[in-house]
């Protein structure tokens, strides 16, 4: 009942700013159909006001993950039945453009700037357009962190504390487009070798790795586990409808746009047009502080309307002077970054935890009787832990990029699987010098 009280108060807002150009609901008719990575919560409100809005239009929504979702457009383009593409992951969108899935063409909505902090909104060939914008973060349950006596993080190395053990969650990047957004994030921001440092350092304490994004604020919301490294929107909804949920922005972090686009040769152009102009008025823009979505919207004047206390990136320097994200970069390697993290996290995650608690455990040993040989044995054991089999000038080596992108498809496949072995092994053998280490030095801490 409260969620339909709020909506009900979004769409008289949005009359109050009113719907697009009647002339444009008399110009379209029949189904449009968009593939997106979006849950019901955001896609149901826009769904139903974009139609009540466009009489006789028909929003066909298929939901599909970041990655699947462009698998089906690559393998569909022969007969494509296809309107739009809606989803978070900027990447996602440059390889549908690189492959000429999409097709160009010049929103009329005005009032949107060129950037949204460091980050360019539009695409500005005209492929692809921001109609929000998300950053990304940790979400945790208050009333866990309370039961638990767990403090609250501020920075991505704050999770990596022993104390944090076994209370955090983050969904596959492989799986999921923002969470590999995330990855990338703390690699750029951070460079290769201390992000990836860090990001074992953090995987080493958590639950579980989850194969959708919206798993992990499931389980912080209903306090299965304590921590999520998430999209913020999953937080702000939280909190809107009424969940014990906090969050924060680590200072490596960026603010990018979520994006939607026309793929070619779509069977209902207009109507696609017409969808794109409804999500870039102040009436589809308004739509996003409905609770159940909370985006961050790319029009700054709509923020006069905005739920007290909501972020806005257009006028907080803190969200302004975050990490400047390469999307193209971020495209370039998105399968090499997810393969790594599988190989290395994802499949040996218990080998990884395993290896974390014997540095922790000797760790908490050496500061109460502290050993040079010691130290240096865990700075060894630390090193060993963090190491990753790949230096970022060989992601983008002609090997590594066409095993994973090029050749034919029987030899790319065989030289990936092989590359994805050597990987693992080398994860696996790590993992194990590293206990080595730390058990040796926990035993001159005795």
């Amino acid at each position: 009942m409260v969620k339909r009280i709020q909506l009900a108060k979004v769409f008289a807002a949005a009359l109050v700013f009113g719907w697009p150009a009647a002339a444009n609901a008399q110009a379209i008719s029949g189904k449009v159909s968009v593939v997106t990575s979006y849950a019901k919560d955001l896609t149901d409100p826009i769904k139903k006001a974009f139609e009540a809005a466009n009489p006789g239009v028909t929003l066909d929504v298929q939901n599909r993950n970041t990655h699947a979702g462009v698998k089906f457009l690559e393998e569909t383009k022969s007969n494509n039945q296809v309107d739009l593409f809606w989803a978070s992951a900027p990447d996602a969108f440059e390889a549908l453009k690189a492959k000429s899935l999409l097709q160009a063409y010049k929103p009329k909505a005005t009032g949107i700037p060129e950037k949204i902090g460091q980050f360019p909104i539009n695409d500005p060939d005209g492929y692809y357009f921001g109609f929000a914008a998300s950053g990304y973060g940790i979400m945790w349950n208050e009333r866990y962190v309370k039961a638990n006596k767990l403090p609250e993080p501020k920075e991505w190395e704050d999770l990596a504390a022993a104390v944090y053990y076994d209370h955090v969650s983050m969904a596959a990047p492989s799986r999921s487009g923002t969470t590999h957004l995330t990855i990338e994030t703390i690699l750029q921001g951070e460079g290769w070798a201390k992000g990836w440092a860090t990001l074992r350092d953090v995987s080493g304490n958590f639950r579980e790795v989850t194969e959708r994004s919206f798993g992990v604020p499931d389980a912080v919301n209903s306090g299965q586990v304590g921590y999520g490294i998430v999209i913020d929107f999953f937080a702000f909804s939280s909190q809107a409808t009424g969940f014990p949920v906090k969050f924060v922005y680590p200072s490596v972090t960026a603010i990018v746009p979520a994006n939607i686009a026309i793929v070619a040769n779509a069977p209902n152009k207009a109507a696609a047009q017409a969808f794109i102009e409804f999500l870039l008025s102040p009436a589809g823009q308004n739509l996003l502080f409905d609770p159940g979505i909370r985006r961050l919207p790319v029009n700054p004047a709509v923020y006069d309307k905005a739920p007290a206390g909501y972020p806005n990136p257009f006028k907080d320097p803190r969200l302004n002077s975050m990490v400047k994200f390469d999307v193209k970069k971020s495209e370039s390697r998105n399968d090499v970054v997810d393969a790594l993290y599988d190989q290395t996290v994802t499949f040996q995650l218990a080998d990884l935890k395993q290896t974390k608690k014997a540095i922790d455990t000797a760790a908490a040993a050496l500061a109460k009787k502290p050993n040079p040989k010691g130290d240096a044995l865990l700075k060894e054991a630390r090193n060993l832990m963090g190491a990753v089999p790949l230096t970022e000038e060989q992601v983008s080596s002609p090997e590594i990029v066409g095993a994973f992108s090029g050749g034919k498809k029987k030899e790319k496949g065989a030289r990936q699987a092989e590359l994805e072995q050597q990987w693992a092994s080398f994860a696996k053998d790590h993992n194990a010098q590293a206990r080595a280490k730390a058990d040796e030095a926990l035993k001159l801490a005795k």
